[in-house]
């Protein structure tokens, strides 16, 4: 499968222009020389290509949201019970009246194992569907629509990352929000399954995809305009002349603007989903009309302060990893000659 991907990767047009032994190369300027000379690991579209982003994925969601667990914890029991507690300070108030400081890292376990495999499920499968989805609409028409291209891309990775993560991210909001439950994920999950099969484990995947594919759809779809934007009027010089830690540093801003507006889309869904994992035998639509509208919003300052971070966080780790692999990071795509000469745009 990878090896016939890797053939179509090489003709799409975001594709490393240093590797495609079709085009000629530009002549380097300054520091763009290092960009065009660098060795990279593997090809483009390669097997090894996206298995070491599988990899990024693992590192930048498994690490950023575990360690983003306390404000989960906070945000997961305001929103299934918003009269006990009524703020995200007041949320850290109670919690550690109650639990203490280890009370804080409830679901950690949960929260690592599934958001890695999530990871590896979304960023990895994010590059098979663009590069796919780019052969299929041909090199002037995935210019032409990118942004749908990031959509459908992102989209299709995330109903699979979903899967892979809907189990743990259910053992999670049972440890956070339900006193007593368990503690741990050795217990929670044995007792789950022996209360409700293993349905317990999956009644929660059609609003995690309600939740998540909106959300990954914002991430990625904004996070790549976003980065366009900056090249284009912020950076005061083109992406090859930055260096890469330059380059970092605009990967982590268009993160965390990516971040914000992820937050804001995918709230709803994401109160559903806590309140549905807590309680027992209820629907997806059952907990949106108890809810309403005012109560699907609860909790959204602190899930902006901790999507903006972790979406900040996770790009720029995620950008860092293919660094550290030096595999290819092709930089916005550009409008292709051929389309250029059909609009008059060059001579």
């Amino acid at each position: 499968m990878f090896s016939s991907v890797a053939q179509l990767a090489r003709a799409n047009p975001f594709h490393a222009p240093a590797l495609q032994p079709d085009r000629p190369a530009a002549r380097p300027r300054g520091l763009a020389a290092a960009a065009v000379e660098e060795r990279y690991s593997c090809d483009y579209g390669s097997g090894r290509f996206f298995v070491l982003c599988g990899v990024g994925g693992v590192i930048s969601c498994g690490t950023t949201h575990t360690a983003l667990v306390p404000l989960d914890l906070v945000k997961c029991r305001m929103q299934v019970d918003p009269q006990k507690y009524k703020g995200i300070f007041n949320g850290f108030s109670v919690t550690l009246k109650e639990d203490g400081v280890r009370g804080l890292a409830k679901g950690w376990a949960p929260t690592f194992i599934g958001y890695s495999m999530q990871g590896l499920c979304k960023f990895g499968f994010y590059e098979v569907f663009k590069v796919l989805y780019s052969n299929i609409l041909g090199e002037e028409n995935s210019y032409l629509w990118r942004t749908s291209l990031y959509l459908a891309s992102s989209a299709s990775a995330e109903f699979f990352a979903d899967i892979a993560l809907a189990p743990m991210e259910a053992a999670k909001v049972r440890i956070q929000t339900q006193p007593g439950y368990a503690n741990t994920l050795r217990d929670a999950a044995p007792k789950m399954y022996k209360e409700e099969g293993l349905f317990a484990f999956y009644k929660g995947v059609a609003p995690l995809w309600m939740r998540q594919i909106p959300y990954t759809m914002m991430k990625f779809a904004c996070f790549e305009r976003t980065v366009e934007a900056l090249y284009k009027f912020v950076v005061p010089k083109p992406r090859s002349e930055c260096s890469k830690a330059e380059q970092l540093v605009v990967t982590f801003v268009a993160g965390y603007i990516a971040g914000v507006f992820c937050a804001i889309v995918s709230h709803p869904a994401d109160s559903v989903v806590s309140v549905l994992n807590k309680e027992k035998g209820s629907s997806a639509s059952q907990v949106l009309q108890r809810l309403g509208f005012r109560g699907v919003w609860k909790g959204l300052f602190a899930r902006i302060i901790m999507i903006g971070t972790l979406t900040a966080l996770q790009w720029f780790i995620y950008d860092s990893v293919k660094v550290y692999f030096r595999l290819p990071r092709p930089p916005p795509p550009e409008m292709p000659e051929s389309l250029k000469k059909k609009l008059g745009l060059t001579q």
